[in-house]
Formats: C-alpha cells, sequence, structure tokens
C-alpha cells in the first residue's frame, strides 16, 4: 500500500489495516470513543470536519478541535463555527482499536488517532472506561510553523439531553490535571430504556502534567481560542444550569511550539466513569475496573503511565488480527471485521458480580432496549468464542442464574432479563408472559448451542454441570417441540411469526446434539446417546420435510419459498456432522442465483437481510469463490449505503438503505468465519490465555 501521506490529496480514502492493503472508499460510520452503550462517540460524515460529533443513537455529542497554524485557525473536528474554515482532510484509517485521521493546511500536516485499547486477553484492560487522542504534528514546506490545538468538550456529554442541570469541577492526580463534568442530581440507575443517554457519573477530559498546555472550563472557549489562540485561565463553573450551548465546555489548548520537520506528538486522555452500571436482580454492580474499590484518579494514572507500552500492543494487535482476516477470508471480509470489532464491544457493559467475576451484558440497540437479550448474544458468539470465551462465560451466568429461579417458571429458556441498565427480570411479551409472547424454541436453541460452544472452548463441561437441571429442561422441550415448530417467533421477529420454520428447526436440532455433547463430556453416557440419537434421526427427517428440489424451503408446509439456513453453520464450527454436505452444497448453489446488488436476501419474502446472518451463510461455502460471492456485495454496501448511521444489521440488498437497528453487537457474528478455522481460532485463544496467566 502507497504511504498514507502521499495517496490522498484531493480525495479521502479509508484503509482498514496497517501496512496492507484492506481499503475502501467510506464507511457508514466511523468509530471515535467507544466503551459501552453509554460512552460511545461517533462522525457519521465522511469528514471530520463536515458534521459534529454524535452518541450511536445520532444525539448531539459535539467534541470540536480547533488548530491554529501562524495565527490562522482551522477546524480539524466538529463543523461549529463554520465561519472557521476547515483543514483539508487527505486521509482516514481504521483499524481494530484505532481510528485516524491526516490532514494537511499551511505546510503543516497533522494526524488525530483516537486509540481505545480494546484487547480481550487483559479484562482490567478491556474495561477501563479511557481513550486517548494523540495529534502529531511536522511541517512539509521546509518551514517551521507554530501550532496549537483546541480541543472543546460540550458537556451534554454527560446528560440525556440539555435541559439537565450539570456541574464542572477541576482535580488533579499525580500525572495529570482533570477536568469533570456530570448531571447535578446523579439519579445512579435511574431509569431504563433505548434511546437515552447516560446522567449519571462523570466525563473526564485529562490532561499530561509533562506537555505544555492550558486548561480550563470555560463558555465559548472556541472562540476565544479562534481570536487569541488563547482560552481563559480561570474556569467559570459557578452554579449548577442546564448543559445549554452557552454553558461552560471543558476545554484544553495544548501547545506544539515551533513545528519543523520533525513529528512532534501530544496526547491526552478521555474517560466516563460511573460509581454503578448495571442493576442485576435488584443489586448494584460496579465496572468491573472498579471491582476492587480502585479509585478513578488511579486509574487514569496506570492508564497514562502505561499509554506508550499500550500503543504498541495496540498497533502490533491491529496488525496481527488484519492479517489474519485477511488471510481466511480476503480483504473485503477483513475491512467488514474490523468495523465490526468496536461496535461489538461498546454494546456491552463489563460489571464484577460480589464475588469480583466478571458478567457481561449487552444492550439490544435501537431494537428494544432490552438487556442479556438471548438471541443478541447467539449472533455476536462467535466473536467472543474467538477471542475469549471467559467474556461468553460472563454473558451466558447472568441469564442462566436467572433461569434457574424459581420466578422463571416455564421449561424453555428466557428472552431477556430486562431493559438496559437494568437487568430485574424479563420483559420481553409483556407482564402476563405466555409461551405464544415468546420464542421458546429460538432461546432454548441458542442457550444449549452456545453452552456447548463454551464447554468445547474451555476444554471441559464444569460450567454446563452447574446448571443441567435448566439444560436438561430445556433439551426436553426441544426434544419436542422442536422438529417441527408450532408458530412463533424467531430472534427475526421482525419478520412475524412463521409455522413450521426450516431454519428454526435446524436450530433445534443442533442443540439436541450440544446437548448430547455436554451429557458426554460429563459423563452421562445414556443420556449422550438417547439424544444423540434423537438429533440425527430429526436431521434425516428435517431433509425430506424441507426439501424442494433445488433448495430447501422457508417452511416445511410452504411451497416455492426459501430461506438462508444460517444455523447450519454450527453443524461445521462444533463438528456435529448431522447433515450432509449435499445440503449445505445444495442450498449454497441456489443462493447463488438469489443475490442481489448489496447482498443475499434473509428469505424469499423481502429484499432486507441480516448482515451476521450472511456472513453465517457465507461461511458455509465449499470454496473461496463462493465465499467471495456472498462478501463481495455486502462489503460494497458498506461502500455504498446511503445511512450513516454505526454499522446497522438489517438492510434493504437492492437499495442498500437502513431497515433498522444500528450500533449493535449482533455484528460481532461476522467473526464466524474466523472461528470456523480452527488454527487461527487456537492461535488467539492461547495467546489470551497467555496473558490472562501473567
Amino acid at each position: 500500500m502507497k504511504a498514507v501521506a502521499s495517496l490522498f490529496l484531493s480525495v479521502v480514502s479509508f484503509c482498514f489495516s496497517v501496512g496492507s492493503a484492506v481499503c475502501q472508499q467510506r464507511v457508514p460510520a466511523t468509530p471515535l470513543i467507544t466503551h459501552d452503550p453509554y460512552f460511545s462517540v461517533w462522525s457519521t460524515t465522511d469528514n471530520l470536519t463536515d458534521s459534529d460529533t454524535t452518541h450511536w443513537t445520532g444525539s448531539p455529542q459535539p467534541i470540536s478541535g480547533i488548530a491554529r497554524i501562524d495565527g490562522k485557525s482551522y477546524r480539524f473536528m466538529g463543523h461549529q463555527p463554520d465561519k472557521v474554515p476547515a483543514m483539508q482532510q487527505t486521509g482516514h484509517s481504521i483499524t481494530p482499536t484505532h481510528t485516524r485521521y491526516q490532514f494537511r493546511q499551511d505546510g503543516v500536516t497533522l494526524e488525530l488517532t483516537f486509540f481505545t485499547p480494546a484487547m480481550m486477553n487483559d479484562l482490567d484492560l478491556l474495561s477501563r472506561p479511557v481513550t486517548y487522542l494523540t495529534w502529531s504534528v511536522q511541517s512539509t514546506d521546509g518551514v517551521a510553523h507554530r501550532v496549537s490545538v483546541l480541543l472543546d468538550v460540550d458537556p451534554i456529554i454527560a446528560v440525556n439531553d440539555r435541559s439537565q442541570q450539570v456541574v464542572s469541577s477541576r482535580n488533579e492526580t499525580s500525572s495529570l490535571n482533570v477536568l469533570s463534568v456530570g448531571s447535578r442530581d446523579q439519579n445512579i440507575l435511574n431509569r431504563s430504556g433505548d434511546n437515552l443517554r447516560i446522567d449519571w457519573g462523570y466525563f473526564h477530559l485529562a490532561i499530561p502534567k509533562d506537555e505544555e498546555s492550558t486548561a480550563s472550563i470555560a463558555s465559548h472557549p472556541v472562540d476565544a481560542f479562534v481570536n487569541s489562540g488563547k482560552i481563559a485561565a480561570s474556569d467559570s463553573m459557578g452554579m449548577p444550569q442546564p448543559a445549554g450551548w452557552d454553558s461552560p465546555h471543558l476545554a484544553t489548548v495544548i501547545e506544539f511550539g515551533s513545528v519543523g520537520s520533525a513529528s512532534i506528538t501530544r496526547h491526552l486522555l478521555v474517560s466516563y466513569t460511573a460509581e454503578y452500571a448495571i442493576q442485576y436482580l435488584q443489586r448494584n454492580m460496579r465496572p468491573y475496573w472498579q471491582r476492587n474499590n480502585l479509585s478513578v484518579e488511579k486509574m487514569l494514572d496506570a492508564a497514562e503511565a502505561q499509554y506508550p507500552s499500550l500503543e504498541a500492543r495496540g498497533q502490533t494487535f491491529d496488525e496481527e488480527l488484519t492479517a489474519d482476516l485477511t488471510k481466511v477470508g480476503g480483504e473485503h471480509y477483513a475491512a467488514i471485521a474490523i468495523l465490526a470489532y468496536r461496535q461489538t464491544l461498546a454494546a456491552h457493559k463489563l460489571v464484577a458480580d460480589a464475588n469480583g467475576d466478571p458478567m457481561l451484558f449487552a444492550k439490544e440497540n435501537f431494537s428494544n432496549g432490552c438487556i442479556a437479550t438471548v438471541d443478541v448474544l447467539y449472533p455476536s458468539a462467535p466473536f467472543f468464542l474467538f477471542f475469549q470465551p471467559k467474556l461468553l462465560e460472563a454473558q451466558l451466568l447472568p441469564v442462566l442464574e436467572y433461569a434457574a429461579l424459581v420466578r422463571w417458571r416455564f421449561p424453555f429458556a428466557p428472552h431477556d432479563l430486562g431493559q438496559y441498565p437494568l437487568a430485574n427480570g424479563q420483559v420481553y411479551g409483556g407482564g402476563e408472559q405466555t409461551e405464544e409472547d415468546q420464542m421458546p424454541v429460538e432461546e432454548s436453541g441458542n442457550m444449549l448451542i452456545l453452552v456447548d460452544a463454551l464447554a468445547r472452548a474451555e476444554g471441559d463441561a464444569h460450567f454446563a454441570e452447574r446448571y443441567w437441571p435448566q439444560l436438561t429442561s430445556w433439551a426436553k422441550y426441544l426434544k419436542e417441540k422442536g422438529l417441527d415448530p408450532e408458530n412463533q417467533l424467531t430472534t427475526d421477529d421482525f419478520a412475524g411469526h412463521v409455522a413450521h420454520n426450516a431454519n428454526l428447526s435446524i436450530k433445534a436440532i443442533d442443540a439436541l446434539a450440544a446437548y448430547a455433547d455436554l451429557a458426554r463430556l460429563l459423563r452421562h453416557e445414556d443420556v449422550a446417546k438417547e439424544y444423540s440419537t434423537t438429533a440425527k434421526t430429526m436431521a434425516g427427517k428435517w431433509i425430506v420435510m424441507a426439501g424442494e428440489g433445488d433448495h430447501y424451503k422457508l417452511a416445511f408446509n410452504s411451497p416455492g419459498t426459501w430461506s438462508q439456513k444460517y444455523n447450519l453453520v454450527w453443524d461445521i464450527v462444533l463438528d456435529y456432522n448431522l447433515f450432509p454436505k449435499s445440503v449445505r452444497e445444495t442450498e449454497l448453489a441456489f443462493y447463488m442465483k438469489k443475490i442481489n446488488r448489496y447482498g443475499l436476501p434473509l428469505d424469499s419474502r423481502a429484499d432486507y437481510t441480516k448482515l451476521d446472518w450472511s456472513v453465517w451463510t457465507a461461511t458455509l461455502a465449499s470454496n473461496p469463490e463462493q465465499f467471495a460471492a456472498m462478501i463481495d456485495p455486502i462489503y460494497q454496501w458498506i461502500n455504498e449505503t446511503p445511512s450513516h448511521v454505526p454499522l446497522t444489521d438489517w438492510y434493504d440488498t437492492k437499495t442498500g438503505k437502513q431497515i433498522g437497528f444500528q450500533a449493535r453487537s449482533v455484528v460481532g457474528g461476522v467473526f464466524i468465519k474466523a472461528l470456523s478455522d480452527k488454527q487461527l481460532t487456537a492461535k488467539w485463544r492461547t495467546e489470551a490465555a497467555a496473558q490472562a496467566a501473567k
């Protein structure tokens, strides 16, 4: 790949790796600061200066950046004030842990990097709510230039909306000057919902003391900087006031001095901390990083001290993962997976239970806001199975604990644990839940398959043994009702109820094989034999019931229909070998005739598709050419979709428009292709285990 600095003079290009050719023209939205469903800031335009930054929901959370070069001011982030001209953006790259922008103006190049060390082999690091912003500046015309930059943070970042009162403060640690803002009322875990921002805890702007800088809490710092190159020397905090445009902002000016041909680098930290993050069964739970009562000050100091080593680790991680993804699926697959990486993690919150053990909760973003939704956990699972199975266990644990309570009266698995961030019991289906309101075959199948996948990854079935009564109840339910499901919803509930659903039947059959495998691992030999035989018998019946010449039907009683049979992927990944290879080959050959401009529709009822399931289906391919035939249209969709939102998983395959959903964790499902490569999976799991041992 050509050097970034020489590639882009008039056309912005987006590259997905360091030192490789995984490039494309644009992305739907760019991850900047991505930690959890509340602390998640994005850019939704190709140029960082074409719009203000937003929360993943689209709600404004402006972070503005102004560079001053020899007394002239230029915007490099945000689009206010528009009277200040924008720097020329010459490049943009996204890697698993970094987002980089390059700019050029008046003989100076400026690179801005957002680095979130989201590496899953270190749970303390993963849960640490810190992103680093780094600037590298140098002269390109042989002349020295005086350069300084302003970063301005709107206090709206700490509340749900501008009507809420905020308070600001200044503090310092041993190595940092820290400006903070939070809501006046601090109503911890006060409400649940989907399209909401956090309004408790505090946002922190932390500037290293050893760098020449000025930090201030002031109204209109951008205007002051543009006019004079400086901001107020004293804070103007005053009384609590609404988080309006005129309220005091957190701002810092970083001085680069006289900049020549040698690059000068400066950095700072942004963080968001809250004493409690999740309520589980009426118990408030701390963020994982704070399980031992680590103070915010010490956490920030540790983050600052570790910055150089973390940056080096992040670079290595990015390069190795990009190379491995490219090797297993090609450059287009790698680009899709890299874009999904930080988004997957940012839809979760990692907390600690009373014993300090990790619990990981997903939010069902822009769907219904549910927490720990089982059919959201299921599609994202390949991501965690590939990198860090302990985090899959941390997601399954709260669901199984809830299902073991007397209050859960059903013989099948629950759908969810509540609405984020309150995991106090299922809300799907309303107050008086009945079997018809839920997804009994779907969720029971999901849980059994994932518990078995976890047992395979961890090398034993201790976790399954702990919840054997629940797993047994679900297996019995599927044995009775799984082969030919009644009229009920699946994970694709937006498509409505479908009776006799062939793909759902595959899930039930796989799940019975999973239960048999768990029984074998736990030395329940008779049970293992019984359920293994049942699964194989059902698979044979399925082939007859679903067959329709050159493909298999959407529903057993619906001739002339078809659907993606994405649940077949576990037959390969977990080596159940229930269905002959000819079933996959027949389906894939049929799919090749149904692919639209932006991908394969989910089924014969509509033109829309699901990103996660499409990659699962592609993973069934018998050769790289078939896989590429399904992946390439998805890659093209990412380039051309008119919907500028954090990656959606539900879109129209003809128009490329978002149908619904965005910023969801289910995009982690695209890692199924990587997971299917057992040698590659073993490599990443070994590295995770080695780091954990340290």
